[in-house]
């Protein structure tokens, strides 16, 4: 191992981090972490970051510009689970070790998106609002409230976070269904959840709750054909990523009544634009990207991120390698 210390840059997000945990992480291998603050893109980080072994990222994009670029890169790292502002392929065929914290926050999200359902399906919002304004209903408004045991809940994407909600949504005796081409049919049956189409899912549920990766195949998935497969009484969540969902797809259906209601953690631009239409509409519950969070999840992110670091400048395999590629015999990998 060279004597020099090895270069971490760590990307700040929309929300500042605390990484000195992450660098308590690298001391052992020596590395030197710096912090960015307002990156202003791909020209400002690569001046930023000329140096950099690793890196370690929430939002900003990770190009293949910005990989090759940066000569000495070995490995970046994403602060959660998505890893779609990271060009993956590019990263392989450049040698860049790509890697996810993908077990961080899975309950936290899961419960997010079981609150949504609930709150949507109780009309919390709305009955919170009656009764601070003096009304006193004694009921659910709306036209029709789902008793939820023995509705039927699709779920696209039984990953981790996707099984996490499924075994909390089974708790309230509904009827499980999902759909996810990679998932062995053994773990739907562990999970006593059937499998079937998109299709299918889309027409039989009562609530569709998004759990699936970003990437060129999931991209508008749950789009318009999908939208009209749906029930008039059916509610979409998304707690996943923004684009999956076609929102302008979305906004119709809701016009015309073709689905009942839609709660949203994620969203195709973020931060939401003040104009988007689905933030007037009575009948849709807004969050912003904050599903993930808990204070106790948060605070794992730096030293996670400095472990996984730790192991690629010290020779050993990450824990969580997206792009598995990189270690196949033969394939370039860049090495400290």
């Amino acid at each position: 191992m060279p004597d020099t210390p090895a270069q971490v840059y760590a990307i700040q997000g929309r929300t500042e981090r605390d990484y000195s945990d992450c660098q308590a992480a690298l001391a052992h291998v020596p590395a030197r972490m710096t912090t960015l603050s307002n990156v202003g893109g791909e020209d400002d980080l690569i001046a930023r970051a000329r140096d950099a072994d690793a890196l370690v990222v929430t939002f900003a994009p990770i190009t293949r510009a910005v990989m090759s670029a940066l000569e000495g890169l070995k490995t970046v790292v994403r602060t959660g689970v998505g890893y779609d502002v990271i060009d993956v392929p590019a990263a392989t065929e450049l040698g860049v070790i790509v890697v996810n914290i993908p077990d961080i926050w899975i309950r936290e999200v899961a419960n997010h998106a079981l609150a949504l359902l609930l709150a949507w399906n109780r009309k919390i919002l709305t009955l919170d609002r009656q009764v601070h304004a003096g009304v006193w209903s004694g009921t659910v408004p709306g036209e029709r409230t789902g008793a939820l045991h023995g509705e039927t809940v699709g779920i696209v994407g039984l990953g981790n976070i996707g099984s996490a909600f499924a075994r909390r949504v089974a708790a309230l005796e509904t009827t499980v269904i999902a759909c996810d081409p990679y998932v062995e049919p053994a773990h739907f049956a562990a999970l006593g959840v059937e499998r079937v189409s998109l299709e299918a899912l889309a027409e039989r549920s009562d609530y569709v709750s998004v759990h699936t990766l970003l990437n060129a195949e999931t991209h508008h998935l749950i789009g318009e054909k999908f939208f009209r497969r749906m029930k008039p009484t059916a509610i979409l969540i998304n707690t996943a990523r923004g684009p999956v969902v076609d929102e302008q797809a979305l906004a119709r259906a809701l016009r015309e009544k073709r689905l009942a209601g839609a709660a949203l953690d994620v969203w195709e631009q973020e931060p939401v634009a003040a104009d988007n239409p689905l933030l007037a509409m009575d009948n849709v519950i807004a969050t912003p990207h904050a599903a993930y969070f808990s204070t106790a999840a948060v605070a794992q992110v730096p030293r996670r991120c400095g472990e996984e670091i730790a192991r690629v400048l010290t020779g050993q395999r990450p824990l969580n390698v997206v792009n598995p590629e990189v270690y196949a015999p033969g394939a370039v990998r860049r090495a400290r």
